[in-house]
């Protein structure tokens, strides 16, 4: 039994200023609830912080990942074999395919608190999506490893 490495996989997580505003969301709970006293005080630091945490923590845990021969970005999974090149997007360039570049057919893996991008070729005709937009903070690194994948999937 053979066991393949994963050539890429990042995980976009939530930056850490998210995690204080989660705190500080837990704040806010709590002196809405302070005329109620001291227990209520507490519950409403506790579960607000809680609750906002849980918002964060889902929204910063979509991975992208090569496994295989298959890109998996958030819930879509796309074999290499359907991809052309692949364009790394420095924050001035990602941000111009986020905003008046864009084509609404396009698989956006968007998350604004990452500034880099990949922009993939989707070369498979029977699908309408012309491309994919992945935030990434190691654009490089992902292009080339979809390379080799694609080396790999030949």
């Amino acid at each position: 039994m053979q066991l393949s490495a994963t050539p890429y996989e990042e995980r976009l997580t939530a930056p850490r200023s998210w995690w204080f505003v989660s705190f500080l969301v837990g704040v806010s709970f709590a002196l809405i609830l302070l005329p109620f006293g001291t227990l209520p005080l507490l519950g409403g630091l506790v579960g607000g912080t809680a609750a906002a945490a849980v918002v964060a923590s889902s929204y910063g845990s979509v991975r992208i990942r090569i496994v295989g021969d298959s890109l998996v970005a958030g819930d879509a999974k796309i074999p290499v074999s359907a991809l052309g090149e692949a364009e790394v997007l420095d924050p001035e360039e990602a941000r111009a395919w986020r905003t008046y570049k864009a084509d609404t057919r396009a698989f956006l893996l968007l998350r604004a608190y990452i500034p880099t991008a990949l922009r993939v070729e989707v070369t498979d005709p029977d699908d309408p999506t012309p491309y994919l937009y992945l935030s990434t903070r190691e654009p490089e690194r992902l292009a080339e490893a979809l390379r080799a994948a694609r080396k790999t999937a030949a």
